[in-house]
């Protein structure tokens, strides 16, 4: 862990400290986990108003080449850069050798001619030094920059368009979609409409010097309320959004983790990217396990590393995430099973404080996604 002293802070810590944030280490940063309000209110909060989060930890990294940019990327990842239209967005990996997952990312295509010879990355606070060394080993040819002068901050929840169309007209993206946008007072912003909670909403990058005057307008709307990291992991679980170093990690792959729907059918035939070898080998023989979702019976709760047992007594997997879901009034999990025992349906037990806990593999997602899409 890293010492209190050497721990980095946002441009909004003053705020989250003046708002009551309850202050504790992530990522190598000081970032609030809940505010008076509460984890349980805060996540209800995100589901039925307006939260706002700060993400400010995370890396934007700028990609720089040459007008055929998008097609030369795709040997760093296996995202489908060549046929990414205007203004959108894809999720993807960077991946090893082995196929493992070494970080989950955003990836956004600019809409403005100008900037055609750039793409706009978002990646995992924890991997960004990492990323960027990996996208400038990958990428020679390129300018790979990590943006430190902008912070990045998400509305989050069903009224978030309504709040943030006072502000500009960033109300007319649809679901990965981003643009910049002029605001009110503050100057011109980069959003997404995009984020982490299976919830309408947007992710902004903001100039480190106008993002906490912005925050300000934003909390005076009766909408929103600060949402700390404690909710944010609660509204993505039931979401059923894999997180890195829980479900994805250097031994993961993204056909173990169910997320093949990110690799569209030309870069799953053609590869080219690193990892690409492996992934195509588990394609056409399939795999020994399966992220999957759980639904603990009862109230107890299975959290991280709780071991799977199958209905003889014998370990088939184990949790990576869980917890208390507030929007479904119970505890629901992630993790990893044999391949056998993936199917919806299928009843397990989970070995919590040494008691086998009746438990039922069920379908993705926990709480249905409200994604804008037009």
């Amino acid at each position: 862990m890293t010492a209190p002293d050497t721990l980095k802070h946002t441009p909004l810590y003053d705020l989250h400290v003046a708002r009551g944030g309850k202050m504790v280490p992530f990522a190598g940063y000081e970032m609030p986990v809940q505010y008076p309000l509460g984890i349980i209110k805060e996540h209800l909060h995100t589901r039925s108003q307006a939260g706002l989060f700060d993400i400010a930890h995370m890396g934007q990294i700028i990609i720089e080449g040459d007008a055929d940019i998008r097609e030369k990327a795709e040997v760093a990842l296996p995202a489908d850069l060549r046929d990414l239209a205007l203004g959108s967005i894809r999720y993807s990996f960077l991946l090893n050798e082995q196929g493992g997952t070494l970080d989950d990312l955003m990836i956004t295509r600019p809409r403005k001619a100008e900037d055609q010879n750039k793409l706009f990355v978002i990646v995992n606070a924890a991997c960004k030094e990492q990323d960027l060394a990996l996208l400038r080993q990958r990428l020679p040819d390129m300018r790979v920059t990590l943006l430190d002068d902008r912070a990045l901050i998400a509305l989050q929840g069903p009224k978030a368009a309504e709040v943030l169309s006072r502000f500009c007209v960033a109300h007319t993206l649809k679901f990965m979609q981003a643009e910049n946008y002029e605001i009110k007072t503050i100057g011109l912003c980069y959003i997404s409409r995009s984020g982490y909670t299976g919830e309408d909403g947007y992710e902004i990058s903001i100039p480190n010097t106008t993002v906490l005057a912005f925050c300000e307008m934003l909390l005076k709307q009766p909408e929103v309320q600060m949402i700390g990291l404690g909710a944010r992991d609660s509204l993505r679980l039931e979401a059923g959004l894999s997180l890195y170093g829980h479900e994805l990690d250097p031994t993961t792959t993204p056909v173990e983790a169910d997320l093949m729907w990110a690799i569209s059918k030309r870069r799953r035939a053609e590869g080219g990217y690193v990892g690409a070898p492996i992934v195509q080998k588990q394609l056409a023989e399939g795999v020994k396990r399966k992220r999957v979702a759980l639904r603990p019976e009862g109230r107890a709760l299975a959290r991280e590393q709780t071991e799977i047992m199958d209905q003889d007594g014998v370990k088939i997997g184990i949790v990576t995430s869980g917890g208390f879901g507030p929007s479904v009034d119970g505890p629901v999990a992630l993790g990893y099973v044999d391949i056998a025992y993936a199917k919806p349906d299928t009843p397990v037990s989970l070995m919590v404080r040494g008691k086998p806990l009746p438990a039922k593999i069920v379908s993705l997602p926990f709480v249905s996604h409200r994604y804008f899409r037009g």
